[in-house]
């Protein structure tokens, strides 16, 4: 399920006259001008295509008409777990693993942003560390418990207490920093 970002058009850089603007977007000023780049840097984002019907006399035809950036960042959450108030208690409290808990909700920017670093994350600590998401929207009393006023927070708990909590989307070298710290 992707979310429109918005729609950009761009000129290509040959209609430009200018080699240092690379195109970025798709899209151009005249249709013989059209151009497409990939997103080889940004994972998270593609160009999902659209077309139009143009009648002309009596034929009828489909013609590309650029596209739409669309951001796939969110289909990411569902690899790592979710744990809310009820499941709290036996998946984080009784863990005998160290457990990484992000708090986000759905609405917010930079949550959606730290999803795909929380993933690799639990990919690279698998069997080491335990990685659960909590929504702050569907479980406010554990949210509220510990205290979370910005999201994201990632908390870590070893024995089932807190030990440390890093607020904000930031780059996965702190949180690597900040797991190595209790294991």
């Amino acid at each position: 399920m992707a979310t429109v970002l918005e729609t950009i058009t761009v000129p290509r850089a040959s209609a430009l006259h200018s080699p240092s603007l690379a195109p970025v977007a798709c899209s151009s000023f005249s249709g013989a001008l059209r151009s497409s780049v990939r997103f080889s840097e940004f994972s998270g984002l593609k160009i999902q295509r659209t077309r139009s019907s143009v009648s002309i006399s009596s034929r009828s035809q489909i013609i590309p008409r650029g596209g739409r950036i669309v951001c796939d960042a969110q289909n990411t959450a569902v690899e790592v777990g979710a744990v809310n108030d009820k499941t709290w208690k036996s998946l984080v409290v009784e863990s005998d693993v160290p457990v990484l808990v992000e708090f986000w909700a759905p609405w917010c920017g930079p949550c959606r942003m730290i999803h795909p670093v929380i993933d690799e994350l639990a990919k690279e600590y698998a069997g080491k560390l335990i990685f659960y998401k909590l929504n702050t929207d569907e479980s406010p009393s554990t949210a509220t418990e510990f205290g979370i006023r910005s999201i994201p927070t990632v908390m870590i708990f070893k024995n089932g207490e807190k030990r440390d909590a890093v607020i904000g989307a930031v780059p996965k070298s702190t949180l690597t920093t900040c797991i190595e710290k209790f294991l």
